[in-house]
Parts: C-alpha cells; sequence; structure tokens
C-alpha cells in the first residue's frame, strides 16, 4: 500500500461518514440514543480491533469504510441525547467537555502507541497490528459500559442495576419543565418515536437552516488535510516514529484549552456566530505561512506553524 491508497481510504470513510449520519439518527430517534449509542460503539469497536488481520488494500478499504458507516451518527447522536438534559444555552459547554474528551484521546493515543509498537515482533505479528487491537478492546469494553451508564431519558433513570435513578420525582418534574419551556417543540415527541417521512421533508424544505449545513459541510475543511497528513508530514521533516507520535499531541492539548475557553465566552455571551468566524479566521493566516514558508526552512519552524493551526477551537460546538 502507498499513500494514494491512504488517501483513498480516508475518502472512503468521509463518505461513508457523511452517508450514515441522517439514517443513524433517524434509527437513533426510534430505537432511543441510550439503545443506538452503546450499539454503534461497540460495532465499530470491534471493526477497528479487526483490523488487526488486515492483509491488503482490499481489507483496508472495507474497514474504512465500515467504520465510517457506524461512527458517521454518533456525533448527531450524542447532540440528541444531551438535548434530553440540557437546555440549547447550557450546550455549548457540555459539548465543548465531550469533544475535549476526543482531544485527550488524542493525546493518550501517540503515548500508547509508543509502548504497543514496541510490541513488533510479538506472536510474528508487526506492533500496529497490536495497536489496533488494543485500541479495540480499550473502545469494547468503555461501549459495553456505556449499555449499563445510559439512561433512557429524565424520566427514565432506573433499572435493575440502578433501582434509586438519578433523580427523585421532584427533580425530574423541574428537569422536564424547564427543558420544555426551553424548547416547547420537544412536548410533540417522545424519545422512542420515529421521524416520519413527512416532518423529515418538512425539516428539509426550511431554507433557513441551509445555510447552516452548507457551513457544517464546509468549516473544518482548511484544518482536515493538515490534520490527517501530520503524522505523515512530520516523518517528511525528519522526525522519527517516537518524536512523531509525541510531537502530535501538542495541538491536542492546545485545542482542548481554546476549545473550552472559546465555548466558555460563547455560552456567556449567548452568540455562536460570532466565534464560528473567529474560528475561520484562526485558519486563514496559519495557511498562507503554511504556503509562503521555503521548503528548506526549518522543520521546527513547519511544525510550529501546523501546531497553531490544529489549536483551533471548533465551531461545531457553538450550537
Amino acid at each position: 500500500m502507498d499513500t494514494n491508497d491512504y488517501n483513498l481510504g480516508n475518502t472512503v470513510f468521509q463518505v461513508s461518514f457523511l452517508c450514515a449520519e441522517l439514517p443513524s439518527q433517524m434509527i437513533s430517534k426510534k430505537l432511543g440514543p441510550d439503545r443506538w449509542i452503546p450499539f454503534i460503539m461497540c460495532s465499530w469497536s470491534i471493526v477497528s480491533g479487526c483490523q488487526f488481520w488486515l492483509s491488503g488494500r482490499t481489507s483496508f478499504l472495507v474497514c474504512r469504510a465500515l467504520l465510517g458507516i457506524l461512527q458517521g451518527g454518533f456525533i448527531p447522536d450524542i447532540v440528541l441525547y444531551l438535548t434530553y438534559f440540557f437546555k440549547s444555552t447550557e450546550l455549548p459547554f457540555r459539548l465543548a467537555m465531550f469533544w475535549t474528551v476526543r482531544r485527550i484521546t488524542d493525546i493518550v493515543a501517540p503515548l500508547l502507541a509508543l509502548g504497543v509498537l514496541r510490541m513488533d515482533g510479538i506472536s510474528g505479528y508487526e506492533g500496529w497490528r497490536w495497536l489496533f487491537l488494543i485500541e479495540g478492546i480499550i473502545t469494547l469494553s468503555i461501549s459495553i459500559w456505556s449499555w449499563f451508564a445510559m439512561a433512557a431519558s429524565p424520566t427514565q433513570t432506573k433499572a435493575w442495576w440502578r433501582p434509586n435513578g438519578w433523580f427523585n420525582e421532584q427533580e425530574e418534574k423541574i428537569l422536564v419543565n424547564r427543558i420544555l419551556r426551553d424548547d416547547p417543540s420537544k412536548s410533540d415527541m417522545h424519545n422512542r418515536q420515529a421521524i416520519t417521512p413527512k416532518l423529515l421533508l418538512k425539516s428539509l424544505a426550511d431554507y433557513e437552516l441551509w445555510p447552516i449545513y452548507i457551513f457544517g459541510l464546509l468549516w473544518e475543511i482548511p484544518a482536515g488535510p493538515p490534520d490527517q497528513y501530520l503524522t505523515l508530514t512530520l516523518r517528511e521533516l525528519g522526525f522519527n516514529t517516537n518524536d512523531t507520535n509525541l510531537l502530535s499531541i501538542p495541538p491536542q492539548f492546545l485545542g482542548a484549552i481554546c476549545m473550552l475557553i472559546m465555548t466558555y465566552l460563547s455560552e456567556i455571551w449567548d452568540t455562536r456566530a460570532l466565534f464560528g468566524a473567529f474560528t475561520q479566521l484562526w485558519y486563514l493566516p496559519n495557511l498562507v505561512a503554511m504556503a509562503v514558508l521555503p521548503s528548506n526552512s526549518s522543520p521546527w519552524a513547519q511544525y510550529a506553524v501546523v501546531t497553531v493551526l490544529l489549536s483551533y477551537p471548533s465551531p461545531a460546538l457553538y450550537k
């Protein structure tokens, strides 16, 4: 396999991811995100672990397609689930915490890789195979735990393993009333009610939302390639495997800090558009610097520019 195969794998994943988002959320609305989210997590962890047995280009592309299909609905399903418990004005910082955890995993993963890649040769398998298998097992463990941890709604938190639930009756009434006062339309559907074709078409016909859809498709394009190809870029700059893993950590750490700060401010000022626009302005000078830096410039200078670029606060948080 070569770089072209890697590029194709990324494309297959992104297309599968995009195509799965809407169908996955419709299934989640019917079954309930407390059931669907653990299921897709369990499924993609198994596929991820099965990459231990990758044997070539075909198996690689199949795994990328399956991962895209299974992971595509995770983010919208999480957002849906959080709307059952929090008001719209409370969501930005909660979503920032969710994305910060993702950044933390991107910090832990290189550290884990440093150790696991040293397993190269054990039982005759390469270290990267062990890395896929171990990461898949970790995700599978978390997905099994999530089956028991996620409650269906604020009024459905009791189970045989959680007999007292999370809230008493008065607290449940307060939670439900505050959510409905924030968005009365939520009273029209319960948490396991399917979205009808008529309602779906009505939503798609709401032209006031079209600019948001376009923004959602395009907003991360400037940072996407530098992020996805960071490790390959660092290797081309002359860093070894261990250094590459360690140098991929600072952008994630700085990005997490920026996300928490920016979303906290957006929640205080109760505005999203301003901070979303600021993120796009964040990209511009760094992309210009990447374009004009001479190819023979210091690897550390090029790394610094990429680090600042990838430390952007995600506008996906400003909902």
